[in-house]
């Protein structure tokens, strides 16, 4: 069985907390995403040491990502939104280039991907995505961009949005809701 595609539009999270992993994204302030997104990485490379590389690549269903597909695919979220906020600050009212994350998956065949390389490059993406939040200054958290759905943000409300995935996905892969 292959995986179905989410084609859901997340941004409600933006207005009530998600059901399923418990983060309340409209409520944090912008300035707590970085330490939201350096803290998940850790989580992420803490929970990989508990389960080692055998078990990562298994999924637990066979419509669900295994735990290495779900890092690969917040590994790939970290540069698409490092991508995102850049466009955002350097261009006036950017369209997003399409990203078809299902599609990315299987080509890049996430689930044949080394753990230890997986989980180096979404921690050092991470970081990278946490420190472009940190460079957002004043007005230029007003800036804004959209995708090609029609969903439109600023910097400020593309942080808190994207801030919930790579938590939900931490959920999806330890069941554990997340706790402010």
């Amino acid at each position: 069985m292959t995986i179905t595609p989410d084609t859901k539009n997340w941004t409600w999270v933006l207005q009530r907390p998600c059901p399923e992993c418990g983060f309340a994204a409209g409520a944090i302030a912008r300035d707590e995403v970085p330490t939201l997104l350096r803290d998940n990485a850790e989580a992420w490379r803490r929970y990989f040491a508990e389960i080692g590389a055998e078990d990562a690549a298994t999924r637990p269903d066979p419509s669900k990502w295994s735990p290495l597909e779900y890092a690969c695919h917040v590994r790939d979220c970290n540069k698409i939104y490092l991508l995102r906020v850049g466009l955002m600050l350097d261009e006036d009212d950017p369209e997003f280039p399409n990203w078809d994350q299902d599609a990315t998956a299987v080509e890049d065949e996430y689930n044949k991907q080394d753990l230890g390389e997986v989980v180096a490059a979404l921690v050092e993406t991470a970081e990278h995505v946490a420190a472009r939040f940190e460079s957002v200054s004043g007005d230029q958290w007003a800036r804004t961009g959209h995708r090609g759905d029609g969903s439109d943000f600023t910097i400020e409300s593309l942080a808190r949005y994207f801030v919930h995935d790579p938590i939900h996905h931490l959920w999806d892969v330890t069941g554990r809701r997340h706790e402010a």
